[in-house]
């Protein structure tokens, strides 16, 4: 197997792990071009919402920002980072510490941008 051979085995296994490349192929009615538009915009809107959810103090605000990330991340089939933001949501409904919820989806939003950089070849 050639090295380039690997590295797209590689990329797609990543993709796979962090993304229901099932449900995307749904989502984008199996258009590639459009998967990847779609990725990327949610690799960016993703690390937007994060920076924007610690930039805010008002809870109900931050609960709006993870509701949103939520449906985003719904969308394309990033459920680890879903799941990880209506834990976030549901702690800043609450009022409560939000610091572990956070870093969980600090850390799904970044396994899920390295695969999509991965496989797509994008700069960060």
């Amino acid at each position: 197997m050639s090295i380039m051979e690997q590295y797209e085995q590689r990329a797609g296994a990543s993709l796979a792990e962090a993304i229901d490349v099932a449900h995307l192929a749904r989502q984008t009615l199996g258009d590639r071009t459009l998967e990847r538009e779609v990725l990327e915009l949610f690799r960016r809107q993703a690390r937007i919402l994060l920076f924007r959810f610690e930039a805010l103090t008002n809870p109900v605000e931050r609960a709006e920002v993870a509701h949103t990330l939520k449906g985003s991340a719904r969308g394309v089939g990033a459920n680890r980072v879903a799941f990880a933001a209506e834990e976030l949501e549901r702690a800043a409904n609450a009022g409560e510490p939000t610091g572990k919820a956070l870093a969980e989806v600090a850390e799904a939003i970044a396994e899920c941008a390295s695969a999509i950089e991965l496989r797509f070849g994008f700069d960060r």
